[in-house]
């Protein structure tokens, strides 16, 4: 069985946020989780949709059938943590921590 690869770096959103949307598409056809995907109201599904799209363009430039693959796995692992700051009171400063995601969908072939 073939697996299929679409990595995702960077994306500007915590891997929380991400994960909910992606627990959804595990294990379903490819066609199913397209639909899920494209009717989720997130912000994370928009993303996750154009990843999918470029797995499956990967799988089909290697010969595989597009109807017979499957969402495998779909990994969401922390990236770096950019550190914003505003100003507060009595001259003192404010922490944002901006979180990224590190997005992997693994697709296999059905037969």
């Amino acid at each position: 069985m073939a697996e299929i690869k679409a990595i995702l770096r960077y994306f500007r959103m915590s891997p929380r946020k991400v994960r909910m949307v992606a627990k959804m598409i595990k294990g379903l056809p490819v066609k199913r989780a397209e639909k899920e995907l494209l009717f989720r109201n997130k912000k994370a599904a928009k993303a996750l949709l154009k990843l999918l799209k470029s797995a499956v363009n990967n799988a089909v430039n290697k010969g595989l059938a597009e109807d017979e693959l499957v969402v495998k796995n779909v990994l969401v692992n922390k990236g770096p943590v950019y550190k914003r700051y505003y100003p507060k009171a009595q001259g003192r400063v404010g922490l944002i921590n901006r979180q990224t995601s590190h997005i992997e969908i693994i697709l296999e072939n059905k037969k």
